[in-house]
């Protein structure tokens, strides 16, 4: 197949390298040494969106891997005076499901099939094989499944259904997965700062092996202690963030109880703070009802 690859970042880089042993892969980034290198793994660069676009042949396949919102917009709009009925059009990023469904029904209307596809397995997925959810027209999707899979891992993705469907699974995939990091740092915290010298790097080995929390965060878990047993060359400030809001704001429309991955997501917030005003209006508070003591600065 002849694709066209939009946004060569971590990700994207990483996932042309597996596609250029099996297809033709014409690429474009805003970063032209990125192109370059895409090149020498065997893609072809092209100058523009639009030059990619004009190269492909009918119907055109298109992937995006790009930041979500005006990025993925900005795009589209370059390509939607090229585009033809049956081309296909597919965003692997994070963007809100809600989005999605939306570009769907305008692109529909020019025949062109959108396609959301939710990417998970983090820079190691994107060399070795992600896992992928897939939503949108099933045609669409039965058409590319050559492409999802030579980048996914065997038997790694699902076709989920209508459009917004595939974003809005990987939506709820980043949720949980806040949820079960924020569990992860709070456990560990206990053990290093508990009444045994333990070593986490081989705790984490340990309960990787045949426990019932064994998990790929716990086999990072454990490279990282490895690296760092203290985790003293890094600050405890948690990026992210914006997909765990979308899945919280989806969850309260519903009516939907997520209280712990509510919790995660703000606590991801406070570690953003070196310190809290909130946290000095309890201390002070606490001090004037009981004299309790407060840490002056």
């Amino acid at each position: 197949m002849r694709i066209g690859f939009v946004g060569l970042g971590k990700m994207g880089l990483r996932m042309v390298s597996r596609l250029v042993t099996k297809h033709e892969v014409l690429v474009f980034d805003i970063d032209s040494e990125k192109i370059h290198e895409a090149v020498a793994k065997g893609a072809k660069g092209c100058v523009s969106i639009r030059d990619l676009a004009l190269r492909l042949p009918k119907p055109r396949i298109i992937w995006i891997m790009i930041p979500a919102g005006e990025a993925v917009e900005s795009v589209l709009n370059e390509l939607d005076p090229i585009f033809e009925a049956g081309d296909i059009v597919i965003d692997g990023g994070n963007s809100h499901y809600r989005d999605s469904v939306r570009r769907a029904n305008k692109l529909t209307k020019k025949g062109v099939y959108f396609i959301d596809v939710g990417t998970s397995g983090g820079l190691e997925g994107a060399e070795r094989g992600a896992s992928f959810t897939i939503g949108g027209s099933r045609s669409a999707f039965e058409s590319i499944l050559p492409v999802l899979e030579e980048l996914s891992s065997p038997g790694a993705y699902l076709y989920c259904g209508g459009s917004g469907s595939g974003h809005y699974v990987k939506m709820v995939h980043n949720g949980i997965e806040y949820a079960m990091l924020q569990s992860l740092g709070e456990g560990f915290e206990m053990l290093a700062d508990g009444p045994y010298e333990l070593d986490l790097k081989a705790v984490s080995k340990v309960w990787n092996n045949g426990c019932v929390i064994r998990s790929w965060m716990l086999e990072l878990a454990g490279r990282a202690f490895g690296k760092d047993p203290e985790l003293t060359g890094i600050r405890g400030n948690i990026g992210g963030g914006e997909t765990g809001r979308w899945m919280l704001e989806t969850a309260m429309a519903n009516e939907i109880p997520t209280p712990v991955i509510a919790l995660s997501l703000l606590m991801r917030y406070r570690s953003r703070q070196v310190d809290s005003f909130s946290g000095k209006v309890v201390a002070a508070i606490r001090k004037e009802f009981g004299g309790h003591e407060v840490v002056v600065e």
